[in-house]
């Protein structure tokens, strides 16, 4: 790749500014190169400023900068963003790297094993399409939404929340990430400890962290959260939440077992704590699961439990559709800070929703994403322990969308840059611990990527990395 980029580095002064390159194509036949080539080969010229790539129009010379005005001084910010102004909070840190690995699109001709959403090709595309235009035509379908969300919508996240839950109990939210946030809020006041799972999501520890939460790690096991320890840890802390993800747990997979969903609940409902249930792939079950356990919030009468159902995994990043479920007064504050935030879910997209749940492509859709996980997952494990045997994998999970890897000491940062540098993007593991990780980790995901074939190539470029680094 670096002879090829350095072959068109130097033939840039043949073209003029906003000039156009040879196709790809064109470079292919020349070069005797294969496509991949190229495209590392343009898109590091595009990270240099030398090229700019037009999907679909291609690579043109890259125009001269026009001179900026002088930066101003800011530096007066470092001050004032890290002053607290009360010696006993902790301070705040907004860091969205972690979350960021699975949002940014890799370079062109990197093969995305770090993606956090479904490849275009497992999204409903044209479903949530006929969704949204019969939801426009709806009588006051722009009109302002109820502050909690529409009735029917809050009754169906009811109906599959199960148990004693109510609509009345439900809140429609922008995502599971606003649903978190706005619950975290709630719960707990800045400075106060939240008990996490170790490993855990990254998007969860940086809200908790921008909130100025101190998150302290529970282990989890191949049964979930270890319930010895989440009690000492209630009682070392004094914390009066814990936020946890009871299937399918990102990133280990995990289920809680059925001995321990009960535990769990008793734990918190003794120390006087919340705990806050992340439900975020329940509809992504492969095709070879069992009956799935139901959610804690349907077997909590007592209002211990608060709810997050999102839409979102199971269709596409912009359908930003989701729920927050809970009993008692904390309801109310919920309520209040999401109104304060947001106002409301925009209500086409609330509409939308509804005609896309209800529709016979939804039952039909999910069906074929749990049978295509499974083929993904399976290539994918087969694909490792044939090239990667010294890569362990403990756990194969019957839901989500990725594997969770254990990596020789010491090797983590090297092999995600190396991978990188072969063509394929990997998300380390160390993002996933609140505190000091005991080995090295590696996340890979199958689901954002073209599909089996795709995979095959990508854990090839992942033993290129792995031959240069282990």
């Amino acid at each position: 790749m670096s002879e090829l980029a350095e072959q068109l580095r130097r033939e840039l002064d043949r073209y003029s500014p906003g000039g156009k390159l040879p196709s790809s194509r064109a470079l292919v036949d020349r070069f005797r190169v294969s496509p991949v080539t190229v495209s590392r080969a343009l898109a590091q010229l595009a990270a240099e400023g030398l090229v700019v790539t037009r999907p679909g129009a291609g690579a043109f010379r890259a125009r001269p900068r026009t001179a900026t005005a002088p930066a101003g001084d800011t530096s007066w910010q470092e001050v004032a963003l890290s002053a607290d102004g009360a010696a006993d909070l902790v301070p705040r840190s907004v860091d969205a790297s972690g979350v960021l690995v699975s949002l940014a699109a890799p370079p062109p001709g990197v093969i995305e094993f770090n993606g956090g959403y479904l490849h275009t090709s497992l999204q409903p595309e044209r479903a949530m399409s006929a969704a949204l235009a019969r939801a426009g035509r709806r009588p006051g379908a722009w009109g302002r939404p109820p502050t909690e969300g529409l009735p029917e919508l809050r009754e169906w996240f009811a109906r599959t929340i199960g148990g004693a839950v109510t609509a009345a109990e439900v809140l429609i939210t922008a995502g599971g990430q606003s649903a978190l946030t706005t619950a975290l809020r709630a719960l707990a006041p800045p400075g106060a400890p939240v008990l996490v799972e170790s490993p855990t999501y990254p998007g969860m520890l940086a809200i908790a962290r921008s909130a100025g939460l101190r998150p302290v790690p529970v282990p989890v096991d191949p049964d979930g959260v270890r319930p010895d320890l989440l009690a000492d840890a209630f009682r070392a802390t004094g914390a009066r939440v814990f936020v946890c993800q009871p299937l399918f747990q990102n990133p280990t997979g995990a289920v809680l077992a059925p001995e321990r969903r009960g535990e769990v609940l008793r734990i918190a409902r003794e120390a006087g704590a919340f705990v806050v249930e992340d439900d975020f792939v329940r509809r992504l079950v492969h095709e070879d699961s069992g009956p799935l356990p139901r959610p804690l919030a349907a077997d909590d009468p007592d209002g211990v439990v608060v709810h997050v159902s999102s839409l979102t995994k199971a269709t596409s990043p912009s359908f930003r559709v989701s729920a927050l479920a809970a009993r008692g007064p904390v309801l109310e504050r919920l309520r209040a800070i999401q109104i304060v935030d947001t106002f409301f879910v925009p209500r086409p997209l609330q509409e939308a929703a509804l005609e896309l749940v209800g529709s016979p492509a939804w039952p039909r859709h999910l069906r074929t994403v749990s049978a295509e996980l499974k083929t993904r997952r399976d290539t994918m494990t087969t694909a490792l322990r044939l090239a990667l045997p010294e890569l362990s994998l403990p756990h194969i999970p019957s839901g989500g969308y990725h594997l969770w890897l254990r990596l020789p000491d010491g090797t983590e940062s090297a092999l995600t840059s190396a991978a990188l540098r072969a063509g394929v993007a990997i998300t380390p593991g160390r993002p996933y611990f609140s505190a000091e990780p005991p080995a090295g980790h590696l996340r890979l995901s199958f689901a954002a990527v073209a599909g089996p074939q795709e995979i095959q190539e990508g854990v090839r470029r992942l033993r290129t990395a792995c031959a240069e680094v282990l």
